[in-house]
This record gives structure tokens, sequence and C-alpha cells, in this order.
């Protein structure tokens, strides 16, 4: 799991062993804290550090609480290269 910021907006690349290369916001619908200080079991499962909300990365939904989500966004991988699309994909927040 890796902090990056494109074009401004926090994200989060996490790589889960079932899947491949995921992107999502990189802060908590809750209370914008940082994901990338938080845990990541390696399958699904990000683990907010500040109140242990979770998500599921793999779609981006909420499993504690099941109301909340992460926004996901598009990754390509080109020449050793990643690429990932927020045009159009605004962060989720709760409450907002």
């Amino acid at each position: 799991m890796v902090a990056y910021e494109v074009d401004g907006q926090p994200i989060v690349l996490v790589y889960p062993r079932d899947g491949g290369l995921v992107a999502i916001q990189g802060f908590c619908p809750h209370q914008q804290s940082s994901l990338a200080e938080g845990d990541f079991d390696g399958h699904r499962v990000l683990t907010c550090s500040a109140h242990v909300w979770q998500f599921d990365v793999t779609t981006g939904k909420g499993i504690n609480p099941q109301d909340c989500e992460l926004a996901r966004y598009p990754v390509k991988i080109e020449h050793d290269e990643i690429y990932v699309d927020i045009v159009g994909i605004a962060p989720k927040r709760v409450g907002v």
C-alpha cells in the first residue's frame, strides 16, 4: 500500500494478492484521515487507523460501517509506469 497524489488528489494504491492493482481515494470519508496510515490485510480489507472504519478495496464499499464507500479510480500500467485517471470521479465523504 502506497500513497500518491494525482493532480492534487490524494490516492492510495493497493495490490490485493488475488487481483490487480487498485487505486482508491487517499482519505477516509469519515474525517478525512489518511488511509495510507491504515492497515491493508493484503486481500481486500483496508482499515482506517483513526476510527477503524473498514473498506473492501475491490469494490470500494464500506464493511464497517456498510453505509459508506471509497472512490475507485481506473488504473493502467504501461512500460513500468502507473497511470491513474481521476477525471470525473469525486472522492466520497460522509454527510456531504
